[in-house]
C-alpha cells in the first residue's frame, strides 16, 4: 500500500477550516438519537471528521474507533440486515497497522483510521462480493475494485460489505434492510440501503454507494443522510458489479456534508482501464468547501421533479428553497432539459446494457434470482427477442439512445445560464411501509413504471451531472425528507459549500434515528396461510 508521509501539521491543514465550524454538528444529546448500544457509543457517533481529526491529535486510536463500530454492528445488524458480510478480522488488523502508522507521525490522508463501510457490488479481493444475490454468494474476486483500492491506501478500514438489492435492481438474497426510522419496517429506498442504513445507525464513519438512478441519493434521502454522486466518470466504476454502464455511478454516503467532500478528495480521479474513466484535473473539495455562495445564483426545477410530490415533502423542500434563498443572491424557477424518454420503463433503449451482463448468467441460473429481479430480466429478455420485432431493432433503438444521451451530456451545461445550481426534492414521497413495498416487488408480474419509477433522480445519471442530496425535514410521522443540489459538470466544489452553508444554517445533520438495542424488529412479509 501507498502511505503519504504527512505531518501532523499538513494533515490538520488538509482537514481545512471547516472541521473547526463543523465541530458543534456532534451528536447533540437533547435531539432524537440513538442510545449507546454499547462500550464506544460516543466515538461511533462522532462524524467522520471529527474522528479524523482525534486520530490525528493522538485523542483516539484507529482501533479503539473500528472496535466501537464493530460492537454496534453486532447489536444492531440483526435488526438492519445493513451488513451481508463483517471482516471484522480484517478491520481489526489494518486498524492495527494504520495505529502503528500513526504513531510514527505517518498519515496517509485524513481517512487514516476511518472505518467505512463498501456496497457488496465492489469487488474486495479473498473476500466474497456477492451483489446481494444467490448466484454469487460464494464469488471472491482476486482484486479490488478502483475505489476499494483508494479507500485503502487513503488508510481507511474495511468493516465489512453492505447489503443491497440484487444486482443494485431488486430485492436482497440475504433480506431487506429496514430503515432506522420509523419502527423498522419502512422503505430505505436503494440500491446502497445497507450502506445508508449502516451509515445512519453509527456502524461506520462513511460508506460507498453505487448509483444508476439514484441509488445513492434516494436511501441517503431517507435516511437522513448526505449522498453524493459526482459527475459522471470522475469516480471509477472498474470494479464494480455493472447495472447499466452508461449510468452507473460510485461515491459516498456520510452524514455530513464535510465527511463526503472528505471521501470523495480519496475517491475522485482518472482510471485509464476504465472506459467510463474522465481524465479532469485533482481538485480539493474540502478547501471549497469554504468558498462563498452569496452570490450564487440558484434555480428551482419544479417540472417535472415536483410532480406528484406530497404535502410533507413539499412543505420541508419549500421550507429549505428559503433558507437557501437567503444564503445566496437569490432563487428562481428554472428547466432542465428533458430526460422523459429515459424512465425505468425502457431507458430509451439503454435498458440492453443491463441484460448484455446478465445474458448467460440467467440462461444458466434464471432460478436462482429473486422473484422480482427473475420477472424483470425475463422482461428484458422477451423485448430483445419480441416475435415479428427483429433484434436488428432493438440494436438500433439502443444505439439512439446512446447517442441522444450523448448529446444532452455534451449541451446539458447550456442550460445553466441564468442560474448556477439547481434544486429539487430528492424522493417526491416519504418512504413507505415494507409490506407495501413487497406486494410492487413480488407481486408476481414485471414492474409497471408508475409504481416504482424513479424518472427524477434518474434525470442526473442520464445527465451526467453531479448531484448531492442532503437532510432537508421530517415528515409530519418522523420521516426524514431529502433535497438534492445539482450543477453543471464538475461543479462539486459548488455544491458542497452551498450543501455546508444550508446544513450549518439547519442542523439537521444531526438527527439520528431514536433505535435502541430493545427496538423490536416487525414482521414485514404477509405470513403464510
Amino acid at each position: 500500500m501507498k502511505t503519504f508521509n504527512l505531518t501532523r501539521r499538513q494533515f490538520a491543514k488538509t482537514l481545512g477550516g471547516a472541521a473547526g465550524a463543523l465541530a458543534a454538528h456532534s451528536f447533540t444529546p437533547g435531539a432524537p438519537g440513538l442510545a449507546a448500544a454499547a462500550s464506544g457509543g460516543d466515538l461511533a457517533g462522532l462524524s467522520l471528521a471529527e474522528a479524523s481529526a482525534k486520530i490525528q491529535s493522538g485523542a483516539v486510536t484507529s482501533t479503539e474507533l473500528t472496535r466501537a463500530c464493530l460492537d454496534r454492528i453486532e447489536v444492531y445488524n440483526p435488526k438492519l440486515f445493513a451488513f451481508i458480510t463483517v471482516m471484522r478480522e480484517q478491520a481489526l488488523a489494518q486498524a492495527a497497522q494504520l495505529d502503528a502508522e500513526a504513531k510514527a507521525g505517518k498519515f496517509r490522508s485524513p481517512l487514516h483510521g476511518i472505518p467505512v463501510g463498501v456496497k457488496d457490488n465492489m469487488d474486495t479481493a479473498g473476500t466474497r462480493t456477492t451483489a446481494g444475490s444467490a448466484i454469487y454468494d460464494d464469488r471472491v474476486p482476486t482484486q479490488d475494485a478502483t475505489v476499494v483500492t483508494r479507500l485503502k491506501n487513503s488508510g481507511a478500514v474495511i468493516l465489512g460489505k453492505t447489503n443491497l438489492d440484487e444486482f443494485a435492481w431488486a430485492v436482497s438474497y440475504f433480506g431487506s434492510v429496514r430503515n432506522p426510522w420509523g419502527g423498522l419496517d419502512r422503505d430505505p429506498s436503494g440500491s446502497s440501503s445497507g450502506s445508508a442504513a449502516s451509515v445512519a445507525t453509527n456502524l461506520a464513519f462513511g460508506a460507498l454507494g453505487s448509483d444508476t438512478g439514484g441509488s445513492i441519493r434516494c436511501p441517503a434521502s431517507y435516511c437522513g443522510l448526505v449522498g453524493m454522486k459526482a459527475t459522471y466518470g470522475l469516480v471509477p466504476i472498474r470494479g464494480i458489479v455493472p447495472l447499466a454502464v452508461s449510468l452507473d455511478h460510485a461515491g459516498p454516503i456520510t452524514r455530513t456534508v464535510q465527511d463526503a467532500a472528505l471521501m470523495l478528495d480519496q475517491l475522485a480521479g482518472y482510471d485509464r482501464l476504465d472506459i467510463t474513466s474522465v481524465n479532469h484535473p485533482k481538485e480539493n473539495y474540502t478547501s471549497q468547501l469554504r468558498q462563498p455562495v452569496s452570490s450564487l445564483r440558484i434555480g428551482v426545477a419544479r417540472r417535472p421533479f415536483f410532480d406528484y410530490i406530497d404535502a410533507d415533502t413539499l412543505q420541508a423542500v419549500d421550507e429549505a428553497i428559503h433558507v437557501i434563498e437567503k444564503l445566496t443572491r437569490g432563487v428562481h424557477d428554472v428547466m432542465l432539459p428533458s430526460t422523459s424518454a429515459y424512465t425505468w420503463g425502457n431507458l430509451n433503449g439503454i435498458a440492453a446494457e443491463i441484460y448484455a451482463y446478465h445474458e448467460y448468467l440467467f440462461e444458466k441460473n434464471a432460478g436462482r434470482y429473486m422473484l422480482s429481479t427473475r420477472l424483470d430480466m425475463q422482461g428484458l429478455k422477451d423485448w430483445l427477442n419480441t416475435p415479428g420485432a427483429p433484434c436488428s431493432d432493438r440494436l438500433t433503438q439502443y444505439i439512439r439512445g446512446r447517442w441522444d444521451m450523448a448529446m444532452l451530456r455534451r449541451t446539458v451545461d447550456d442550460a445553466f445560464t441564468d442560474f448556477d445550481l439547481v434544486l429539487v426534492p430528492t424522493m417526491q414521497v416519504i418512504p413507505r411501509h415494507l409490506r407495501e413495498m413487497f406486494q410492487i416487488e413480488e407481486g408476481g408480474k414485471p414492474h409497471n413504471a408508475n409504481d416504482m419509477d424513479y424518472r427524477e433522480p434518474t434525470a442526473f445519471n442520464v445527465l451526467g451531472l453531479p448531484a448531492m442530496s442532503v437532510p432537508c425535514g421530517f415528515s409530519k410521522d418522523g420521516m426524514p425528507i431529502g433535497l438534492t443540489i445539482a450543477g453543471p459538470h464538475f461543479s462539486e466544489g459548488r455544491i458542497f459549500a452551498l450543501g455546508l452553508a444550508y446544513e450549518q444554517a439547519t442542523k439537521w445533520d444531526t438527527r439520528r434515528p431514536p433505535l435502541t438495542p430493545n427496538t423490536p424488529v416487525p414482521e414485514i412479509r404477509p405470513k403464510e396461510s
